[in-house]
């Protein structure tokens, strides 16, 4: 047989669950001072979901970057530019062998160099540096790629022979290169610089 034992009486009718009264021993275990429905209160039986982050969607996982994937797509950017570089001063040649400047194009290629590399390599601090000579050298050889179709459409302009620009670039590359010095000017230097600087800054932008 148990007998039921009434809970201790506290003097003075004081409520052992209620607030603490004036003089009375603070209890270690009080309420908290988030309690009464504040955010953040820690919910009963000690637990917090609010500490724990839910977890990520399937699907949403951060993009991954890889620089050495970025370098290649930025070097196939650039030979593609180059050649696109060069069939347009090709187009606007004349018979003669001159032709209407377009060194605009120039800050395109370091454009399209730029937002491959920036896109596809994140924030790796060598790809703007990177991506910059791209844009330099696609522009140079966007130049002398396309002095050699100029000679070579000159040449079969005036019955000189059928050669192809391929074939001009590999076996005569002094005669081109004599055409490309003879040309090259202060106006070519700056925009060959600002090529750089435009696939430098684009790749940084891009990439942050």
């Amino acid at each position: 047989m148990s007998a039921n034992y009434p809970p201790p009486q506290q003097p003075g009718g004081q409520n052992p669950y209620g607030p603490p009264q004036p003089g009375q021993p603070q209890s270690p275990y009080g309420a908290s001072p988030y309690a009464g429905g504040q955010p953040g209160a820690p919910a009963p039986g000690g637990f917090n979901a609010g500490a724990y982050a839910p977890p990520a969607p399937v699907g949403m996982a951060p993009e991954q970057k890889n620089p050495g994937v970025a370098i290649l797509a930025g070097v196939a950017v650039m030979l593609v530019a180059a050649l696109a570089y060069a069939g347009l001063m090709r187009a606007m040649s004349k018979d003669d062998g001159s032709y209407t400047e377009i060194s605009y194009i120039a800050l395109a290629v370091g454009l399209l160099v730029g937002l491959v590399v920036g896109k596809l390599g994140g924030r790796n601090p060598a790809l703007p540096v990177v991506a910059g000579l791209l844009s330099v050298l696609g522009v140079f050889l966007g130049e002398f790629v396309g002095y050699s179709m100029i000679i070579s459409h000159v040449l079969s302009a005036h019955d000189l022979g059928d050669m192809s620009w391929f074939k001009i670039l590999t076996d005569h590359t002094s005669d081109v290169w004599k055409f490309y010095k003879h040309d090259f000017d202060f106006k070519s230097f700056l925009f060959l610089a600002l090529s750089g600087v435009v696939g430098f800054v684009t790749t940084k932008r891009v990439s942050s």
